[in-house]
């Protein structure tokens, strides 16, 4: 792979050519060919060399100018012309490894090989090409969006075209009602004046029936049920606004505040946190965030077209893309339980309590923000069922909310079960690991914790004298308490040693339901 790397690096390398380099056993210096490729330094015997003569990994390096050693200040023409070398190293960030020293005669040619070693880093490639495949997936929303709102204006075009050819006609009949009525405008003129006043009363009366009837259909509409209803359903939209608006808000604190400074801190040179507990702890929080910065561009976009408020194509968008959720949420108590063991380290510790300090957060810790994702979910199916509440069967948009609710319901559900079963594998393997011996039965997926607890177990008494008891295998003279955990298929009883240890009973230690009988013995004598 390294000899595949190095041809890559001959043809496409993203800066070539001849540097000295100096040598950590002699001192001395020799001249050869390099060629960077990503974040590796290929240097090679000469131009032509087909297998290079050694390679470094740039990632995590430092790279800085450095002036001529001191030696080279004599008045000899060679030292003249080796002062004239332009020296720089690459500092690496791994301990024990050697700094490389180099030189080149040109003074813009070493400029660019600091510039270009400066960037050969594969994690920032990584970052960038997330922040580009999340501009994308923004620019697809909005070519989405702009293609509903194209058609949206195709269809009031076409409206105003047939309203236009409507007035066309109707200009028609009244310029044919006009020439219909020309002959009577001389008659007009000579009316009595007395007939000109009650034709102008008439007019007066005509017209204040006529606004006082539609000031009478406006008010009875004001108060009908029906404008309650869009009353409301106006004020639930406003409202979903202002919460989208907050919980953007608090993903903007999480990402800025929390994930990419420990993302900046694990690539240090003592990091407090490895990349994976940040990448375990912040799953998907930064996509998470994308996604809603577009759902709340777009709740903002129809708040400025009120009072026409059309929130199902929205929801349309935004459903395909909430599968990251289920990700977010089965991880979500291993992430806290991995914060949780980073916390133990004292240098994460402080810096964590350095960022909650930041008066952005108000006060909350790192976990209030990891919790606020769970319950975005169910904050949409309430949301949607108030809004359902308060729009009318026929209303244009009832069917794709309804739709929308249904599959939030279908996505809440899944999520509930798959944290479940998640959380009760957890817990009988935190169990297990309690039990000295262990307890294979735990391992089977299918078994269910249901509770535990300390019980009393009692001997029995049969005609007066005591025998053996029924659960374990020792004669009990005097009570004794037992460890117990219920679980669907099974009933484990423990004892717990001085050191605080749980052992099974060696006989009826672990009893199957199936083959047990509950006898409740009412009579405590």
């Amino acid at each position: 792979h390294a000899l595949y790397l190095a041809l890559l690096a001959r043809k496409e390398g993203t800066k070539r050519g001849y540097l000295s380099k100096k040598t950590a056993e002699t001192n001395r210096w020799h001249e050869k060919w390099f060629a960077l490729y990503q974040n590796v330094l290929f240097y090679f015997e000469g131009e032509q060399s087909a297998r290079p003569a050694g390679m470094y990994m740039l990632e995590g390096c430092n790279c800085e100018r450095v002036p001529a050693p001191k030696g080279c200040a004599a008045g000899s023409a060679k030292d003249a012309a080796l002062d004239k070398q332009h020296y720089f190293t690459v500092l690496f960030g791994h301990e024990g490894q050697k700094p490389l020293e180099l030189r080149c005669e040109d003074e813009v040619d070493g400029d660019e090989w600091v510039e270009a070693i400066h960037q050969a880093s594969y994690s920032d490639i990584l970052i960038e090409r997330e922040v580009l495949m999340q501009k994308y997936i923004h620019l697809v929303q909005i070519v989405e969006t702009e293609k509903i709102a194209a058609n949206q204006l195709r269809h009031q075009l076409e409206d105003q075209d047939t309203e236009i050819e409507r007035l066309k006609s109707e200009i028609i009949a009244l310029n044919k009602t006009k020439e219909r009525m020309r002959p009577y405008q001389g008659n007009q003129e000579d009316e009595d004046p007395d007939i000109k006043k009650i034709k102008k009363v008439q007019s007066f009366m005509r017209g204040w029936l006529c606004r006082r009837k539609w000031k009478t259909i406006v008010q009875d509409y004001i108060c009908s049920p029906h404008a309650e209803s869009m009353r409301k359903r106006n004020q639930i939209v406003f409202n979903m606004v202002e919460a989208e608006s907050e919980y953007v808000h608090q993903l903007y604190v999480l990402v800025n505040c929390f994930l990419r400074p420990l993302r900046m801190a694990a690539s240090s040179k003592k990091p407090p946190i490895s990349h994976d507990d940040v990448s375990s702890i912040f799953l998907n929080s930064e996509t998470i965030m994308f996604l809603h910065e577009i759902f709340h561009q777009g709740l903002k976009a129809r708040i400025a077209n009120w009072p026409t408020l059309i929130l199902a194509d929205l929801f349309d968008i935004l459903l395909p893309m909430l599968n990251i959720y289920q990700e977010f949420v089965r991880n979500h108590q291993y992430s806290l339980q991995v914060l949780a063991n980073c916390k133990q380290n004292r240098d994460f510790d402080k810096l964590l309590k350095q960022y909650e300090a930041n008066p952005a957060c108000e006060g909350r810790m790192l976990e209030t923000f990891l919790t606020y994702p769970m319950f975005q979910i169910p904050r949409y199916i309430i949301t949607l069922h108030e809004l359902l509440a308060h729009t009318p069967h026929e209303h244009v948009e009832r069917k794709s909310l309804e739709f929308a609710k249904s599959k939030l319901e279908e996505l809440s559900r899944v999520m509930h079960d798959e944290v479940s079963d998640t959380e009760n594998i957890r817990k009988n393997l935190a169990i297990e690991r309690t039990i000295v011996e262990g307890c294979d039965i735990l391992l089977d997926t299918s078994q269910t914790f249901i509770r535990q607890g300390s019980l009393i177990q009692v001997p029995s008494v049969e005609r007066g004298k005591l025998s053996k008891v029924r659960l374990g295998s020792l004669s009990l003279k005097k009570e004794g308490e037992r460890q117990c955990f219920l679980f669907t298929k099974h009933f484990l009883i423990c004892t717990r040693s001085s050191g605080g240890k749980l052992h099974l009973l060696k006989t009826g230690g672990v009893l199957s339901l199936i083959e047990c009988t509950l006898i409740e013995e009412t009579d405590a004598s």
